[in-house]
């Protein structure tokens, strides 16, 4: 086991790791440590070759040498409770199901370390907030993006903890999704899979790749098109990849109408409508996504439990002004 405060020495570089990523051959010496964890130790400075500091992770490891990995203490970061109004659908003594706002970050991270839903749970619920999901994020076994908006299970203990976070693991939960998209998707009913990472070109985004990242899979239903300018789909996911409805209808030329990240300029593609409609949808603050249905099976009662949201009001404006093309 990695302790805190302790320097460990990796194996040696033989003929056959020659070459290779320092993250990559750290990753493979130490496989309890994650790739992103020792990709933050080597940027940080805690990786050392003889009397040499590594801070570069594309750095080509070298034959015969012995690299040294220095684990500093932990720094733990606690966010504090805060009194914002939350949705709850749903509350017992091991869960609570929220329907989350769009603009509301789930955890605390650099850049927004306050007016999150874990400060707002801490002061809904108190201590009894599970810890194992992580101190800047207890309880939370799932996460949807800030401009998101919808359903999210969070645990109040450690055992709801783990059995909602194996139903995610094995992808046996149950998660809906609509979007307002821009043009008509073809096919109109399909799946769309393959792996997602972060993009090379851009941090902000996530892109399909071929050789890397995490398999993804959506399937995908055109409910509602409005004359071949956008359409309402409703998106099921069997995996649950950051940004994934985003990239996958960005992948079949449907960008989500308001997705800033992905959205490529559509002024083109809306000519010939009223310019009341094209300015709602050009304007529309966020990406039109919300979680509408969410379904699991209860960590007590073993009993499955479904939820469901209707539209927020933002999303059902837009929803409203595009049927009126």
């Amino acid at each position: 086991m990695i302790k805190d405060n302790t320097i460990y020495s990796s194996q040696i570089v033989n003929k056959d790791y020659k070459g290779l990523r320092i993250d990559k051959f750290l990753s493979l010496s130490f496989p309890e440590i994650s790739r992103s964890q020792l990709q933050r130790l080597i940027k940080d400075g805690n990786v050392s070759c003889d009397e040499n500091i590594i801070v570069d992770n594309s750095f080509k490891v070298r034959e015969g040498d012995v690299y040294q990995l220095f684990v500093p203490p932990a720094i733990v970061a606690e966010p504090q409770p805060e009194n914002i109004p939350l949705d709850i659908v749903y509350e017992d003594d091991d869960i609570v199901v929220v329907n989350k706002s769009a603009g509301m970050t789930v955890h605390p991270a650099p850049g927004a370390p306050n007016g999150t839903l874990v400060n707002a749970l801490l002061f809904h619920c108190g201590e009894s907030l599970s810890g194992i999901g992580g101190i800047k994020r207890p309880g939370i076994v799932h996460r949807i993006d800030k401009d998101t908006s919808g359903l999210l299970v969070v645990a109040k203990n450690d055992v709801a903890h783990h059995f909602l976070s194996e139903q995610f693991f094995e992808h046996s939960i149950e998660r809906t999704y609509f979007a307002l998209v821009y043009g008509v998707p073809q096919p109109m009913d399909g799946d769309i899979e393959g792996n997602i990472a972060r993009s090379i070109y851009d941090r902000k985004k996530m892109a399909l790749v071929s050789n890397a990242g995490k398999y993804a899979l959506t399937h995908y239903k055109t409910v509602e098109v409005f004359k071949n300018v956008a359409s309402l789909v409703k998106c099921n996911l069997e995996t649950g990849r950051t940004h994934q409805i985003r990239v996958h209808m960005s992948s079949i030329g449907c960008n989500l109408i308001g997705d800033k990240v992905y959205e490529k300029s559509k002024k083109t593609a809306i000519k010939g409508i009223d310019e009341n409609v094209k300015k709602a949808i050009l304007t529309f603050p966020r990406q039109a996504l919300h979680a509408t249905t969410l379904g699991f099976v209860h960590p007590r009662t073993k009993v499955m439990m479904n939820f469901s949201s209707p539209f927020p009001e933002d999303f059902e404006n837009l929803y409203q002004i595009l049927k009126s093309i």
